[in-house]
């Protein structure tokens, strides 16, 4: 069995089958039927909703009543969880542990662990140049809003529609193409595309 068919098989099967054994190996996991590390991408996107949660009241508070501290308290969690995502592991990263456990009953769905770590660069180049123009440019307050609201666009992606704008750009322009992706996005043409590419 390939590793596409055994994650197919992790994704939809209506019938429990043996769990893999799973090992943290560094920026991913190990997991039995697979030649390249993983991530379970439900635990992922229960992460990117707890970001998306936190940041958006830190968000509406600043907003709403001009009290920045919330907002700056978030840019700086989001920050740290992304310096422990990328240069640490993700195993050790607060919001994929509440994340990991809120899915434990779940069954995984596992995705290529290398566009994740590409997807969550661009948030913590982001996230940094946010603390940058917040603290030492003392930027407008509507070029840090803007800031934050891509940030934020980018987690509620992830979190509702399963897309995650980092891995879509790494799909596209890296030499080494991922192996798995979200709902194996890069592999699955859909019918309509289909159909009109045999019309064309």
């Amino acid at each position: 069995m390939t590793p596409r068919e055994n994650a197919h098989n992790h994704i939809s099967a209506p019938v429990d089958t043996q769990v893999p054994d799973r090992v943290w190996q560094g920026f991913g996991e190990r997991v039995a039927g697979f030649d390249f590390l993983v991530m379970n991408e439900r635990e992922v996107r229960a992460g990117a909703g707890i970001l998306f949660l936190l940041g958006m009241v830190g968000f509406m508070v600043a907003f709403t009543t001009g009290v920045y501290s919330l907002a700056q308290d978030f840019i700086f969690i989001f920050l740290a969880d992304m310096l422990v995502r990328i240069f640490v592991s993700p195993k050790y990263s607060p919001s994929l542990a509440l994340g990991r456990l809120a899915v434990y009953h779940q069954r995984p769905e596992w995705v290529s662990a290398r566009p994740k770590r590409f997807a969550w660069t661009i948030g913590y180049v982001l996230a940094l140049a946010t603390c940058f123009a917040f603290g030492q440019l003392q930027a407008p307050m509507w070029v840090v809003f803007s800031m934050c609201g891509l940030c934020l666009g980018m987690l509620f992606l992830e979190t509702a529609f399963g897309i995650c704008v980092g891995c879509v750009l790494q799909q596209r322009f890296s030499k080494k193409k991922p192996e798995l992706c979200p709902g194996d996005s890069c592999n699955y043409v859909p019918k309509r595309k289909r159909a009109s590419e045999v019309r064309g």
